[in-house]
């Protein structure tokens, strides 16, 4: 009983991860599907591209909770550290792999972050801080996001250790999704967020 109550909680983060911001903010705009434009990222940074802050903004914030909210529940409830971290990939997964979207979803950046919310301020603070110092040296988004996630076990191991291993599993999932901007990097095709030579 006990493990079916948790398939099911994972179903449900799964479905509510899979309720993607940016598609649906672009839907009820009317403006174009963001997978089909620019980088065909449906996340925050392809939304701040072609459209306004506020949009941006309103992407970051819904993505966040997807991830914050199923494992704040989780803890709450009382369920191991492991099952948590759990729950809360499977809320990125369901970004990822959205079922009401033909299964093509985002990169799982602000989902992730957000099922990291809960472990603190200071966590929050030091992936926050990573983030945007990357972004301010590099100029790129998607650098930040996999320099991030790849220091993201380290500080836990630090913070809340009993969470190390869910956090490096969900590392390896948001780095493999960087794929094709790790070899746009490589190959001097990313395109920056922030160009600070212009």
């Amino acid at each position: 009983m006990i493990y079916l109550t948790t398939l099911l909680f994972m179903l449900c983060a799964y479905l509510f991860g899979g309720l993607n911001g940016a598609i649906l903010l672009c839907r009820i705009k009317g403006w174009p599907d963001p997978r089909t434009q620019g980088s065909k990222n449906p996340g925050t940074t392809n939304i701040l591209r072609f459209h306004h802050a506020q949009a941006a903004s309103a992407v970051l914030i819904f993505d966040l909770l997807k991830g914050t909210l199923p494992v704040y529940i989780a803890y709450f409830l009382g369920y191991s550290p492991f099952v948590i971290g759990l729950i809360g990939i499977a809320a990125c997964l369901g970004h990822i792999f959205p079922p009401y979207f033909q299964f093509k979803g985002g990169k799982a950046v602000a989902t992730g972050l957000g099922t990291l919310l809960p472990l603190g301020m200071d966590m929050t603070g030091l992936l926050m801080l990573t983030w945007l110092f990357t972004v301010a040296v590099s100029g790129y988004a998607s650098l930040a996001a996999i320099i991030t996630a790849i220091a993201a076990p380290f500080y836990v191991a630090q913070i809340k250790p009993e969470y190390t291993v869910s956090v490096i599993m969900l590392s390896i999932l948001i780095v493999l999704r960087h794929g094709s901007n790790i070899r746009r990097l490589i190959a001097g095709k990313e395109k920056k967020i922030v160009n600070w030579k212009q």
